[in-house]
């Protein structure tokens, strides 16, 4: 692993873009299961968020084929809300107007997950505070996933119709067609920190944080991603030297860079773009 992280310990994700065939679906179901504010709408494209903050980006893809069963790709996008009322709400709007497809307690956190309409992964949790997340000796995060009491998470529901300001997409998770593909890019090459490791799973961060970032093998992925889904995710920096700092890194690290309008974009050993912008 590289002795200075390329990707800087105060990083943390910032938005997570989907391509989609049915917008309008779409936007309905983060808006009102998910709890997000629509911020910009077009016929193509619409972007959500909380307080002003732009999480989520949907973009219609005329003609776009589902991701095929053996392609890499998206697990989940993860929404953190910053109090377990939050999540209690959440839950009461998707006993209302979803099906919730299982819930558990991970030890540093209390997490729902869910499905939207184009079958993509959702999960919407609240942190326990750090320091009564459980640790190894060597420092490192220790996830389980045990049951959770649903009935007193529902009791703590403040009824709330949006997910309050200070949600964030606390953690992107993806499906990788190599685990060992995946470890040589994103920690050994990127610097991210492995928190946790389970079978044929890992759970990585910048910083100290559970992790940022999930990455599994489970179902067998084969080909690299494609189709509808995960279309992008972000890393947010704190600065424009910052960005600098890590595309010279980068380049120096032979990984290929594209620059945008607002920052860098590399792409994961399964075809994932990445985007790196300051805050």
């Amino acid at each position: 692993m590289t002795r200075t992280p390329l990707i800087p310990d105060t990083a943390r994700i910032g938005r997570t873009a989907l391509l989609v065939s049915d917008l309008d679906d779409m936007v309905d179901f983060y808006r009102d299961v998910v709890g997000l504010t629509v911020q910009t709408r077009s016929d193509t494209a619409a972007s959500l968020g909380t307080g002003g903050t732009e999480l989520l980006v949907l973009d219609r893809i005329e003609d776009a084929s589902p991701r095929r069963r053996d392609q890499a790709g998206l697990f989940h996008n993860a929404f953190e809300v910053p109090s377990r009322a939050a999540l209690g709400a959440a839950l009461d709007r998707i006993r209302d107007r979803w099906e919730l497809d299982g819930a558990s307690d991970h030890h540093v956190s209390e997490a729902l997950y869910l499905s939207d309409p184009e079958g993509n992964g959702v999960e919407i949790y609240r942190d326990r505070p750090a320091e009564e997340w459980p640790r190894a000796a060597d420092g490192t995060v220790q996830i389980g996933t045990v049951p959770i009491d649903l009935a007193d998470v529902a009791a703590q529901s403040d009824g709330t119709e949006r997910a309050p300001p200070g949600t964030t997409i606390g953690h992107v998770h993806v499906e990788a067609t190599s685990l060992e593909a995946a470890r040589a890019f994103y920690v050994e090459t990127l610097g991210l920190r492995v928190q946790a490791e389970g079978k044929a799973a890992l759970f990585l961060a910048a910083g100290d944080y559970h992790h940022h970032l999930g990455v599994n093998t489970w179902n067998g992925r084969s080909r690299p991603a494609g189709g509808r889904g995960l279309a992008w995710f972000e890393f947010v920096v704190s600065s424009e030297e910052t960005v600098a700092s890590v595309h010279r890194r980068l380049e120096e690290a032979g990984v290929s860079v594209s620059e945008r309008p607002d920052g860098l974009e590399i792409t994961d050993p399964d075809g994932i773009p990445i985007r790196i912008r300051a805050s």
